[in-house]
C-alpha cells in the first residue's frame, strides 16, 4: 500500500469528499461497542455460572470455550463467501448480531452445563459468521482513502466495549445476581443489531447483479500482494497469544511481593491499560496509514509486540515496567488490527473482498489459538522467560515477512 494513490470515488461511484465518519461508520462502530458490551458480560460471568451455580468442573469451562472458539474460527472462514455478495452480507450481519445476542443472553436460564455449551457454541458461531460481513459492509460506507480511520474507529469502539463489559458485569451481579446479569446482556446485543440496521440504511444500494452460488475463494485471495500481506499476518498471529497469558505472567511475578489476590487485581488493572492503549491508538494509526500506507502501521504493531513480549520475558516485580509492557502490547494490537482490516479492504478486489475478510478472520482465530497453546506449553514445560522470548522472536520474523508486502502489484487478481 505504500506509494499507492487512494481512489477518489465512494463505493457507489460518487466522488469522495474526504469525510470518513459517516452515519454508516458510526452505526457499525456503535454495533461493535454494544455487541462487545453484551457478550463480555456473558464471558466474564460464565466461569462463575458453570462452577459455582451449576457445579460443573473447570474442565467443562475449558471444553466449552475450546469448542466455541473453534466453531467461531470455522464460521469466520465460511462467512467469507456470504460476504462477497452485497445483499447477503447485509442479511448475515443483522442475523449474526441478533443471534449472538439472543443465545448469549439465554445462557442465563440454562440449567446444566451441556445447555451452556450448546448456547455458547451457537452464539460464537453466529459471532464468527458475521465478522466478514461487518468488515465488508464497513468498506461499503466510507471512501477508499479513509479506510484506515474507519477501521480504526471500529476497532476503538470494540475495545471500549471490551473495557466496559466486565465493569457492567460487576455492577449487574452486585445488584441482580449472575443469572439475571447474563440474561440482561441480551439488551446491548439487540441494540447492536439495531445499530447495524441503521448502518445498512445509510449504505449505498448494491448494484443489481446475478446471484452466484456460494463458493469459498482462497486461491484468488492469496495471489499477489494481498497474499504476501496475509502471509505476514499468519506469522504475526502465530505469536499473538491470548492476553490472559500476559495477565498470568504479571500475576506470577507480583504474587511474591503483593500476595495472590492483590496480584490478580493489579494484573487486571494492567489489562485495562492494555485495552485503553489499543483504543487510543486505533484511529490515529488508521489516519497515518491512510496517508503513508498500512504496511507501515502493521509493521509498527508487530514491532510493539516484539518489544512487549521481550519485556514480559524479564522477571521483574516492577508494576511500572509491567505496565509499560501491557501498554506497548496494547498499542501493538490497536495498530495491527486496524492495519489488517484496512489493508485487506484496500488490496482485495470488490468481488472477493468478503472471502478475503473471511480468510483473514480465520487466520486470526486459529493463529491466536495456536499461539496461546504453544506459548502456554512453553510457559509450563520450559519457563515463562523462554515462552515470551520465543513469542518475541516470532514477532521479529513476522515483521520481516510483513514488510515484503510493500513491494509488487497492489491488488490481487481474480
Amino acid at each position: 500500500m505504500d506509494g499507492e494513490k487512494p481512489h477518489d470515488v465512494t463505493p457507489n461511484g460518487s466522488r469522495a469528499a474526504g469525510r470518513w465518519l459517516t452515519p454508516g461508520v458510526r452505526g457499525i462502530g456503535l454495533a461493535s461497542l454494544l455487541a462487545d458490551l453484551g457478550h463480555e458480560v456473558s464471558t466474564a460471568l460464565l466461569p462463575s455460572l458453570l462452577t459455582s451455580t451449576l457445579g460443573a468442573p473447570a474442565s467443562a469451562l475449558g471444553l466449552i470455550e475450546g469448542v466455541s472458539d473453534g466453531l467461531a474460527g470455522a464460521a469466520r472462514f465460511a462467512g467469507g463467501p456470504i460476504a462477497d455478495d452485497p445483499e447477503r452480507r447485509r442479511s448475515a450481519a443483522v442475523a449474526g448480531y441478533t443471534t449472538t445476542a439472543v443465545l448469549s443472553g439465554l445462557i442465563g436460564v440454562a440449567t446444566n452445563a451441556w445447555q451452556v455449551g450448546v448456547l455458547r457454541a451457537g452464539a460464537w458461531a453466529a459471532r464468527g459468521l458475521r465478522v466478514p460481513s461487518r468488515n465488508a459492509l464497513l468498506a461499503d460506507v466510507v471512501p477508499r482513502d479513509s479506510y484506515g480511520r474507519a477501521y480504526g474507529f471500529e476497532r476503538a469502539m470494540d475495545n471500549v466495549g471490551a473495557i466496559g463489559g466486565p465493569l457492567l458485569a460487576l455492577a449487574l451481579v452486585a445488584s441482580l445476581g449472575v443469572r439475571t446479569a447474563i440474561l440482561l446482556s441480551i439488551v446491548p446485543g439487540l441494540l447492536a443489531a439495531a445499530a447495524i440496521v441503521y448502518a445498512i440504511r445509510h449504505a449505498p444500494k448494491p448494484t443489481v447483479r446475478e446471484r452466484r452460488p456460494l463458493k469459498i475463494k482462497v486461491r484468488p485471495v492469496l495471489r499477489g500482494r494481498l497474499g504476501r500481506f496475509l502471509g505476514g499476518v499468519a506469522l504475526f498471529e502465530a505469536a499473538n497469544m491470548a492476553a490472559t497469558l500476559m495477565i498470568l505472567r504479571a500475576t506470577d511475578l507480583l504474587e511474591r511481593d503483593h500476595g495472590h489476590d492483590r496480584a490478580v487485581e493489579i494484573a487486571i488493572l494492567l489489562y485495562v491499560a492494555y485495552n485503553a492503549a489499543a483504543t487510543l491508538v486505533s484511529i490515529p494509526g488508521g489516519h497515518y496509514g491512510d496517508r503513508r500506507g498500512m504496511t507501515r502501521v502493521f509493521g509498527g504493531g508487530i514491532a510493539c509486540f516484539a518489544i512487549a513480549y521481550a519485556g514480559f520475558a524479564i522477571a521483574t516485580q516492577s508494576i511500572l515496567l509491567l505496565g509499560v509492557a501491557f501498554a506497548v502490547a496494547g498499542v501493538g494490537i490497536g495498530l495491527a488490527e486496524t492495519a489488517e482490516h484496512s489493508a485487506v479492504a484496500t488490496l482485495a478486489p470488490d468481488e472477493i473482498r468478503g472471502s478475503a475478510f473471511g480468510l483473514l478472520a480465520a487466520i486470526q482465530s486459529f493463529g491466536n489459538l495456536a499461539a496461546s497453546a504453544i506459548v502456554g506449553l512453553l510457559y509450563t514445560l520450559v519457563s515463562p522467560t523462554f515462552a515470551f522470548g520465543y513469542a518475541s522472536a516470532v514477532m521479529v520474523a513476522a515483521l520481516v515477512v510483513a514488510m515484503t508486502a510493500s513491494n509488487g502489484p497492489s491488488r490481487a487478481r481474480d
